[in-house]
């Protein structure tokens, strides 16, 4: 059913919101640091883990795809909400903050590039697994 999508997108906000105030307030930051990416990447398990395990079926697949469309113009309206401006005239650690960050994930992505080995794309596994689902005979299913 797509409302388990939906139910999975939820769980990961609340927990995402839950984790990025956490972060917050052990970094002496009275907001929530990262909250929605953190949910992004919660997600992105969730639903990898799913597909191994043969359980994302059509209406979860719908339900996460649903969302994930709306998913930039979420952001990009949060990011509008944000003082930006503030921000940066409260001195240079919001630059290096950022420069930072964009290095490392620079370096994480190329050293996963080197080191991973081959990727199956999601495309591809969920082929993969409908082509399997579809080479089982009736009634084998698990």
């Amino acid at each position: 059913m797509t409302i388990y999508g939906v139910a999975l997108l939820a769980a990961c906000t609340l927990l995402g919101v839950l984790l990025g105030d956490m972060l917050g307030a052990a970094l002496g930051i009275d907001a929530n640091v990262g909250g929605v990416g953190i949910a992004m990447v919660m997600l992105i398990a969730a639903r990898l883990w799913l597909l191994r395990r043969g359980l994302l079926g059509e209406g979860v697949r719908f339900g996460i795809a649903f969302w994930g469309a709306l998913y930039i113009p979420i952001v990009v309206a949060m990011a509008a909400t944000q003082n930006v401006v503030g921000a940066v005239k409260a001195g240079p650690m919001v630059a290096v903050a950022a420069v930072g960050a964009v290095a490392l994930c620079f370096g994480v992505v190329a050293l996963m590039g080197r080191f991973g080995g081959p990727v199956e794309t999601m495309d591809e596994a969920e082929a993969r697994q409908l082509g399997e689902a579809a080479a089982e005979p009736a009634g084998t299913a698990p």
